[in-house]
Parts: structure tokens; sequence; C-alpha cells
């Protein structure tokens, strides 16, 4: 089992919205005895819940990172035609803006390639 947690940072925008940045993620390895930062090239996905409760996590924004050609796997995966452009909506390391959560609280989750997940509450 992998612990850790996501390296992001909350951006507060003029307009009263938010976005989170990736910037990454912590790991500690029990196996190995050692922590280790991942950037975001190591990661598969990330999600926002932008209105966290503390009890459920809902992916209200989904987002895919990675080296070695994402967008040509996820084609390949599905078969068909991707929409380029919703793709690089999809494809980043920032989140779009959101508006300050009534429960004054988000989560972040982040999943590697190996299928290890991670998640973390942030006051925002």
């Amino acid at each position: 089992m992998v612990f850790g947690e996501p390296d992001v940072e909350i951006i507060d925008h003029q307009d009263g919205t938010h976005a989170v940045k990736l910037l990454g993620v912590d790991v500690y390895d029990p196996k190995q005895g050692l922590t280790h930062s991942e950037t975001p090239e190591d990661i598969a996905c990330w999600f926002i819940d932008t209105a966290y409760n503390g009890e459920a996590f809902f992916v209200r924004h989904a987002y895919f990172t990675g080296a070695d050609e994402p967008y040509k796997q996820l084609q390949r995966a599905l078969n068909s035609e991707i929409d380029e452009e919703a793709w690089e909506a999809l494809y980043r390391i920032e989140s779009l803006p959101f508006p300050k959560p009534e429960t004054g609280k988000i989560a972040v989750k982040v999943i590697n390639h190996y299928g290890d997940e991670v998640m973390k509450e942030y006051k925002v």
C-alpha cells in the first residue's frame, strides 16, 4: 500500500473564483520505507471535488496528465476519434476556475499510472 498526498497550489482569482494547480504528488512507500516526489508527468489523472463535505468525494473536475502521449493512448483504447479541443480542456495541470465552495473545502485526488490513489482536503 502506498501513502501520500497531492502537491498543489490553490490559486485565488480576483473575481472570487479559485483554481488548483497540480505540482505533483508526494508518495511514501512503506515496503521500501522511502518518500519521493512525483511530477505531473508521473500522474495519470487527477480530480477535484469543489464542494467537499468531508464524507464523500464527488468528481466535479477531472483532468489527465502524464507523459508518453496519453491522448494517443486514450484514442487507441477507445478505438475512436477524440475531439482535440475537448481533450485540451481535460489535459492540464491547472484546473478551470470554480466558485468558492459553500462547504469552504475542496478535495484533490491523484491517481498514478499504477492505480495508486491519494487524496487531500484543502480549506478554501
